[in-house]
């Protein structure tokens, strides 16, 4: 079993750099001890999106149905023949996961199923299990048995998760709508009504939602503050170039942030961590 086990976490890291080059920085920034879990949680997520978002010839009900039943009796079992499942529930065994979490972040999946877009009651109901909850999956990961420090750090995870997903919403604004046929701003409905008052809007949210994760970062362990601070980093600068834009703009091209500015920004954060204060 354990050839088994090391070689599923290899799968999960190899999806983690497949997908996402700036979390992968991220996460091989942290202490070795953390880095299989948090490749377990971001490959458990990439699946369950990648069934919403891009297996457009399939029938993506039954596949989420059956990827919700399948993780359930992975849970259930300890063990998944998926090796991608297997690897993100030894972490839940691990990590003591919260179902609640899990449950609520397949929930959004299945939204995006059958939502064009959001009321302000939907949006913030996709928003909690779409990104939020993640954060906190994560959060039981750097805090371990820290029971305590787990409680404190709640909503600054919550916050970071949500900043993070509204940032895509508005790097994603073209591709969301041109591939996808969804809007996530909240209350929009159609592409007319996407204006730069509703971008704004958003951005207040996420500058607030920043500012909050911000506090949170500077009390993790070291063992990762290093790698969630240059995430931060990253997701700070593109927000700040999304800002710069007018929507229109947004809709004709996705913001990108390049491999050179996402080494640099790893070697600002190994020398801003260190001064990072506590209060």
């Amino acid at each position: 079993m354990e050839l088994y086990h090391k070689t599923s976490n290899k799968i999960s890291k190899i999806v983690t750099r497949s997908y996402s080059t700036s979390f992968s920085l991220g996460i091989s920034a942290f202490a070795p001890q953390y880095r299989d879990a948090i490749y377990s949680i971001y490959g458990f997520v990439r699946l369950a999106d990648e069934i919403v978002d891009t297996f457009h010839e399939y029938d993506k009900e039954k596949l989420m149905s059956d990827f919700r039943k399948e993780t359930d009796e992975a849970i259930k079992n300890g063990i998944s023949t998926n090796p991608i499942l297997h690897s993100f529930v030894q972490t839940v065994k691990n990590f003591k996961i919260d179902y609640s979490y899990i449950k609520a972040f397949l929930d959004s999946m299945q939204m995006d199923l059958s939502n064009a877009y959001y009321e302000h009651q939907e949006y913030n109901q996709y928003i909690h299990g779409s990104a939020e909850v993640v954060g906190l999956m994560c959060l039981q990961v750097f805090c371990g048995d820290n029971k305590k420090l787990f409680a404190e750090l709640i909503e600054p995870a919550k916050a970071l998760g949500s900043a993070f997903q509204k940032v895509n919403f508005l790097r994603d604004i073209k591709s969301d709508i041109d591939e996808r046929g969804r809007i996530y701003l909240p209350g929009v409905d159609n592409e007319i009504e996407i204006d730069d008052e509703s971008k704004q809007k958003l951005e207040l949210e996420i500058d607030k939602e920043f500012s909050e994760a911000l506090k949170g970062i500077k009390r993790l362990p070291n063992g990762v503050k290093l790698g969630v601070y240059s995430a931060y980093l990253y997701y700070l600068v593109l927000f700040k170039k999304i800002k710069k834009m007018r929507v229109k703009e947004l809709m004709k091209r996705r913001v990108r942030v390049s491999n050179f500015t996402k080494t640099a920004l790893l070697i600002k954060s190994l020398i801003e961590v260190k001064i990072l204060k506590t209060t």
